[in-house]
């Protein structure tokens, strides 16, 4: 089966062709990250100008490449939300368009589940992972727990009750100097085990949530005193990314330890773009209960996990014709 997914919820505009959710037939990105870097960080309207630009020559060289038509196509999968609503409507649109004039059933797809479905485009990997899994999607702008009992019933345990692990990396980053680099600059230099000590929010507070605004703060403060003394230089920038690293990852693996612990899981994964982060894998790695993270090219955006959960979440008696809905909407 063949499921044609569109993903446009920031400043991506991404095809797939992905066939009985595990195999990748086809997979193109476009993005405009390069001109939102000026501003240091998204402008949604030249996001979704850029998007209206490229969803059909995206759209068509994902089903070129896949060696797939339209009539090829069992079904469209579409990102309805969470995201940039004129983002979002580019997508959505151009799914509505195409569904109607071909007569093809269309999967409405939340953007945030459909992360951890990165986990299920390796068919050998898929056969591994075991229900009830414990899912934890991590990134700029979103650190959620999920109780996965099966591919269609999906339970929220808990989540950031203020800025998302991906925000506090970002900020970190910044602040050491990093520019918008991320979490991809903490982890490159966070090579200086620290003897400083910065705090792990919510870490003993019994719940399944997470609060990382505390932190950002913490890290300002530490920055600052650091600069005002003598000696701040590439050894404390480093000493400080190690120890940003440490404490978001060590919120992060330990509540998604007492969930796991709490349902009985027999299976954990992660997704979403912290989810690349390799001592996040590592802390992960080392705990007794079976670990599935994604390939890290498919932790950011991109519409194969789209296509994933699509297939695996609908059913062909579920789904819907796309005159059934023809006021699909997004979810922002």
């Amino acid at each position: 089966m063949n499921i044609l997914a569109i993903e446009s919820s920031c400043d991506e505009t991404a095809c797939a062709v992905i066939q009985d959710g595990t195999k990748i037939l086809s997979n193109v990105i476009a993005t405009s990250s390069a001109m939102h870097q000026k501003y240091g960080g998204i402008v949604p309207e030249v996001a979704s100008r850029e998007q209206l630009k490229c969803i059909l020559p995206v759209t068509q060289e994902a089903l070129g490449t896949a060696g797939c038509t339209l009539d090829t196509i069992d079904a469209i999968g579409i990102t309805i939300g969470p995201g940039l609503v004129g983002s979002l409507l580019i997508g959505v649109e151009a799914a509505k368009t195409i569904a109607y004039a071909c007569g093809k059933p269309i999967i409405p797809v939340n953007h945030v589940l459909a992360h951890l479905y990165a986990n299920f485009l390796k068919p050998s990997e898929a056969q591994k992972i075991l229900f009830p899994a414990i899912g934890l999607v991590v990134s700029g702008g979103h650190t959620e727990l999920f109780l996965m009992k099966n591919h269609k019933e999906l339970t929220w345990l808990g989540g950031t009750i203020d800025d998302a692990a991906g925000e506090a990396f970002d900020k970190a980053a910044r602040l050491l100097g990093f520019g918008s680099q991320g979490g991809i600059a903490i982890q490159k230099n966070a090579t200086t085990k620290s003897s400083i000590s910065l705090p792990r929010p919510l870490m003993h507070d019994g719940t399944l949530n997470f609060s990382f605004s505390g932190l950002k703060t913490a890290i300002l403060r530490e920055v600052t005193k650091q600069k005002a003394a003598s000696g701040y230089g590439e050894k404390i920038i480093g000493e400080l990314a190690y120890e940003v690293q440490e404490a978001i990852t060590d919120a992060l693996v330990k509540k998604t330890l007492r969930a796991a612990e709490e349902q009985d899981a027999k299976s954990i994964l992660i997704g979403g773009g912290v989810a690349a982060n390799m001592r996040l894998r590592e802390k992960f790695a080392a705990s007794d209960i079976p670990f599935f993270c994604p390939p890290v090219s498919f932790c950011t955006d991109n519409a194969a996990y789209i296509g994933s959960y699509a297939y695996y979440r609908g059913t062909p008696t579920d789904w819907h014709a796309i005159q059934a809905i023809p006021d699909l909407s997004v979810e922002v």
